[in-house]
């Protein structure tokens, strides 16, 4: 039996009950009687030591993200980092890999450390959006402990996400080359996440808006790296014809700049191409690079916010936070 059983039988929140066992004035008698008669029905005691301190907090966060060597990854933790040292937050990292078994491993890992909340960095977190058990590992975790979520969308109690418009973003630099007279806009992607499928569909929109067909051979699979999707394109060159394209990540969108240098195709008045997540491998690429801010340390910020709110001022926060993004315009595209 733990807060949040308590919570469910009360038919209250978990802040209200957090409330009643810090002996919070922000708590009706009526219902502060209610959860407390519900406590001793359970033989439900708080952490000794958390109330003595005052607080049902240890100040330790948990992160947790597949790589932190990938750059989007890396800047997340640290924008967090950063964020929850300002409230005075320590924070325990782990890198789980993509694998099943291994995130489920991490998350149960931390958990074991007593942190106050756990974050989860990445989309790769929301499953493939085909089996709901992929992530049931993260709803039971959230019967122990707040769960947050940067890019990445599950349902349950207890789990709240924040995830940037991927959507609009793809519908937006599609409808901008459709525009332009573009007709085969080639999508890469390297993943079947989350935040990958929420691009494809607005890829997929802005093309039927338009009355374009979706073509299976232009949703373009391959990986984040810059020489193998170069390469991949070169090999498929003979017969993959396209005048656009739009990557989901920034290398992959470099890996088709050097495609078109190798075949002396003019970029972008034959070639229009945009990445995604604007890193600085974008303004290093010749020329600039066209892509999507997804707007991480606004995502971070927020997510640290609704946090401390939760843990310290006991407030109801928002479950699921979409954040607009951002298109930069360089020198990739005529848009």
């Amino acid at each position: 039996m733990n807060i949040y059983d308590i919570a469910k039988l009360s038919g209250v929140s978990i802040a209200t009950v957090s409330r009643v066992v810090n002996g919070s004035p922000r708590v009706s008698e009526k219902t502060k009687q209610k959860v407390l008669a519900v406590m001793k029905e359970n033989d439900y005691t708080p952490n000794v030591f958390a109330r003595g301190l005052g607080l049902d907090s240890m100040k330790t966060v948990g992160i947790i993200c597949p790589n932190i060597a990938d750059s989007y990854m890396a800047k997340a933790v640290a924008y967090l980092e950063s964020s929850l040292h300002s409230y005075g937050y320590d924070c325990i990292l782990g890198c789980s890999g993509f694998g099943q078994e291994e995130k489920q491993n991490y998350v149960n890992m931390l958990l074991s450390k007593r942190i106050d909340t756990l974050v989860l960095v990445g989309s790769t977190y929301a499953g493939n959006g085909k089996d709901e058990y992929d992530t049931d590992y993260i709803r039971e975790a959230a019967k122990k402990t707040p769960v947050f979520m940067i890019n990445g969308r599950v349902r349950g109690d207890n789990i709240y996400c924040a995830c940037a418009d991927d959507y609009q973003a793809t519908y937006e630099v599609t409808k901008s080359m459709i525009r332009r007279g573009r007709e085969r806009i080639l999508f890469m992607y390297d993943s079947d996440s989350f935040s990958g499928r929420q691009k494809m569909k607005g890829y997929e929109a802005a093309l039927a808006d338009a009355g374009y067909p979706i073509r299976g051979e232009l949703k373009f699979r391959t990986k984040n790296d810059i020489e193998y999707t170069k390469n991949l394109l070169l090999e498929y060159s003979r017969t993959l014809e396209f005048d656009g394209v739009l990557a989901t990540e920034d290398a992959m969108a470099i890996g088709a700049v050097k495609y078109a240098k190798v075949k002396a195709i003019s970029v972008p008045e034959e070639l229009s191409i945009s990445g995604y997540n604007d890193s600085i491998m974008a303004i290093s690429s010749e020329p600039e690079l066209t892509s999507v801010d997804s707007k991480l340390n606004v995502l971070c910020k927020t997510t640290v916010d609704h946090m401390i709110s939760l843990l310290e001022k006991q407030e109801e926060i928002e479950k699921n936070v979409v954040v607009p993004c951002e298109i930069v315009k360089r020198c990739t595209t005529d848009f």
